[in-house]
């Protein structure tokens, strides 16, 4: 019938209605399917129709009023649909002989009538997924003596008396599916126990208190889910009276205590489900009796201690879930019995030692995160082991070593993640690691591979030594290296004694003076492990993020870019422009930190941005000459008492005695660099202080240099020139004049010095 149209189903079904009633009542059904658009007016003259499917189709609108007066109709059948409208509030009254009743999966609003809970032969009654709304009656169910399931999932419905709603309940002898998610329930009270509901879903209701111990006394419970409530309080111990229970779902809600022994004694249960609680204490020892188990999820709780090595023994597991906890010791070998293993997390725990190799034995696991551990050692080769492997994360732990190779052979892989650890080598590039990203393998100590991991290059590798070079050089060696460190010393003696002044400055890089050693993971647990929200800002040669150290030291990290050689050489240039410098008008550097992958400097944490020097200092107070290069507003930066401090000296130079300039190829920030410099490369002295003024003129016009008001010949410079000195007040900030009244004179006065200074810089 489905090709046929529908204005010809309409025309067809009102002859059939009137002029073969008899034929109808003696088929006593009438099947109708596939439909498209409305359901014709014309069903409703069916006088003797009893069953009407009309469910996986596409219809819309809503159900014609007269089929509600089908006296006769025994099922009414329209699942998965677009319908719409509400259900005429005399339901109950007109369809007497109803028994189903499935509107599920359309969009039906409005209230349910109170007289449809009249219909005493409803056997189910499934509403599921619709709009309705309102208040349910509190004593619905007294006449539904024949119900076997209730369905009014995902709607918006209201139980107000959730005591007298449930003791209504406790009439339907033959209840055995009760599906209330979605809706709202203030408490479980205690006549609860009675209900002989085998299935019990009550997600996501809002339902607040105690689970009352009368849920002990629900003995034909096969399923009991109160998944994402308010829920509070321990779990009852009654629940060992649930000797049929196969699933268990009270995740998601603020329970507290610990995970009780009673619940190791249901011997039939298959899935329980407590992550995302309150609970403490110790997972017990007899969780290994629950050999029925098939999925356990307890993460996301406060347990601790070691995982209990009964668990080993569930060899019939399928998902286990202790994610997100304290719980301590080594990962234990016996992890190979779990064979039928999908599921393993045990991530943000504390676990520590090697990776055993036995968890290769796992051929079914799938996904597979011990992520934020103390796991070191090296990632055994024989992970490939694992041929199901779809998702591996290895990532913030402690291992070395390399990345097995053998890890290409898993076809189904689509997702690793081995950040954060203390791995080098090749990253291998066959198999699925081709489509792998740099968020994968970052902040590793020596690794290397492909460009686009953002890693360095692998150089060529080093050839076997033969034995007998092994041999010389292990004769060879020790005498070279002493013969070394003699010279080292000669030279050292001699240099120190050209030294004028003894008494060196205090260093501020780890590598100098008294050093302040502080480790890469010091670092990546100071700034969160470079979290979003400790990014300061991005320069030309890398990332600062704020940081908080141990100690309580707040610390600005600037991370360097080695994408390329020069922003690598950046840093080297820093440490060695800093070494020996020192002044309180300069940013204190209080480490570094240099990898073949990762370079960074550990500096004082200023909080108040940007602007002034300590010019004179570099060119004249130290022992060699240091020329910043790149001097602009956001390089020098203001402490919590407005003390300025210059920073960034990635592209700084130093000059030999006697020297008065230099040449570079790297330039410095377009608008703040001198014309020679940007011309010819040329480096002096008089460049960073061209940048200065550069910098006066920007703070009291609040313009940059770059701003699209200088084109052609007009630049920030011209522009105060032309002004300056009887017209300032037209290039001034208008900000620092407002409302001053007498006082414009001196201001006047003031802003023509400074512009003054500014321009013959």
């Amino acid at each position: 019938m489905s090709s046929l149209r529908l204005d010809f189903i309409s025309t067809k079904i009102r002859t059939l209605a009137i002029n073969h009633a008899h034929d109808l009542s003696q088929r006593s059904s009438s099947l109708l399917r596939s439909f498209i658009c409305t359901i014709p007016e014309e069903i409703g003259y069916l006088d003797k129709l009893e069953r009407l499917f009309l469910s996986n189709n596409s219809l819309s609108g809503s159900i014609p009023s007269k089929i509600f007066n089908l006296s006769s109709l025994t099922y009414l059948e329209v699942e998965e649909n677009s319908l719409s409208g509400t259900i005429p509030s005399n339901t109950g009254y007109s369809l007497p002989s109803l028994q189903h009743l499935h509107l599920n999966n359309n969009n039906f609003v409005g209230n349910i009538p109170n007289n449809i809970f009249n219909s005493s032969n409803l056997i189910h009654f499934q509403l599921t997924d619709n709009e309705f709304s309102g208040t349910l009656p509190n004593t619905a169910f007294g006449d539904l003596g024949l119900l076997e399931s209730f369905n009014i999932d995902t709607n918006n419905l209201t139980i107000e008396d959730s005591h007298q709603f449930f003791t209504s309940l406790t009439n339907c002898r033959y209840l055995k599916y009760l599906e209330l998610s979605g809706n709202h329930i203030p408490n479980l009270p205690k006549s609860i126990g009675n209900i002989t509901s085998e299935f019990f879903w009550a997600k996501s209701c809002g339902i607040e208190g105690n689970i009352p111990v009368e849920v002990g006394n629900m003995s034909n419970l096969l399923l009991l889910s109160l998944y994402d409530n308010n829920i509070n309080g321990p779990i009852p111990r009654s629940l060992k009276g649930l000797e049929k229970l196969q699933v268990l779902s009270l995740a998601y809600n603020a329970l507290k205590g610990s995970f009780i022994d009673e619940l190791c004694l249901i011997k039939s249960l298959g899935e329980l489900y407590l992550e995302n609680n309150k609970l403490s204490g110790v997972l017990p020892t007899c969780s290994g009796n629950m050999t029925s188990l098939r999925k356990l999820n307890v993460g996301s709780n406060n347990l601790n201690s070691k995982i209990p090595s009964s668990l080993w023994g569930l060899t019939d597991i399928l998902m286990l879930d202790l994610s997100s906890n304290a719980f301590i010791g080594d990962f234990p070998p016996d992890i190979g019995n779990l064979r039928e293993l999908v599921i393993l997390d045990l991530s943000r725990n504390q676990i520590s030692s090697n990776i055993p190799t036995t968890i290769s034995s796992l051929q079914n696991l799938q996904n597979l995160s011990l992520a934020h551990n103390k796991l070191n050692g090296s990632i055994p080769a024989s992970l490939n082991g694992m041929v199901s492997l779809i998702s591996l994360d290895l990532s913030q732990n402690m291992l070395t070593g390399v990345i097995p190779k053998s890890l290409e052979s898993l076809l189904y892989l689509q997702n690793i993640n081995f950040s954060y650890n203390r791995l080098q080598g090749e990253i291998p590039n066959g198999g699925h690691f081709k489509n792998f990203t740099a968020q994968s393998f970052m902040h590793n100590e020596a690794l290397c591979g492909d460009p686009h991991l953002q890693v360095p290059t692998c150089g060529k590798q080093v050839k076997k030594w033969s034995m007998e070079k092994k041999l010389i050089l292990k004769c060879i060696l020790p005498i070279v290296v002493s013969s070394i460190l003699v010279v080292a010393c000669i030279i050292l003696l001699k240099h120190n004694k050209r030294k004028k002044n003894k008494t060196s400055l205090e260093r501020g890089l780890s590598t100098l003076g008294a050093p302040r050693r502080i480790s890469y993971y010091e670092i990546v647990q100071a700034t969160n492990g470079f979290n979003e929200s400790n990014f300061l800002g991005r320069g030309g040669f890398g990332s600062v993020y704020q940081g908080k150290l141990l100690d309580g030291e707040m610390i600005a990290v600037k991370v360097i870019d080695l994408q390329s050689e020069a922003k690598s050489k950046s840093f080297d240039a820093e440490c060695n422009a800093m070494r020996n410098l020192r002044h309180r008008n300069m940013v204190k550097i209080i480490s570094s930190c240099s990898n073949l992958d990762f370079k960074s400097l550990v500096m004082e944490f200023m909080s108040n941005g940007n602007v002034a020097s300590a010019l004179e200092y570099l060119h004249h107070g130290s022992s060699v000459p240091v020329v910043h290069c790149d001097l602009k507003p956001s390089n020098v930066l203001l402490d919590e008492n407005m003390v300025a401090h210059v920073s960034d000296f990635g592209i700084a130079k130093l000059m030999d005695e006697g020297q008065s300039k230099t040449h570079t190829q790297t330039l410095a920030t377009i608008g703040y660099l001198a014309p020679e410099y940007g011309s010819k490369g040329i480096v002096s002295v008089k460049g960073d202080v061209y940048s200065y003024g550069i910098m006066l003129m920007e703070i009291f016009t609040r313009r940059k240099p770059t701003d699209d008001m200088f084109v052609a010949e007009l630049n920030l410079k011209t522009w105060i020139s032309g002004s300056f000195p009887n017209s300032i007040m037209e290039v001034l900030d208008s900000n620092l004049v407002q409302q001053i009244g007498e006082q414009i004179d001196d201001i006047l006065n003031y802003m023509s010095s400074i512009f003054g200074l500014a321009l013959k810089c």
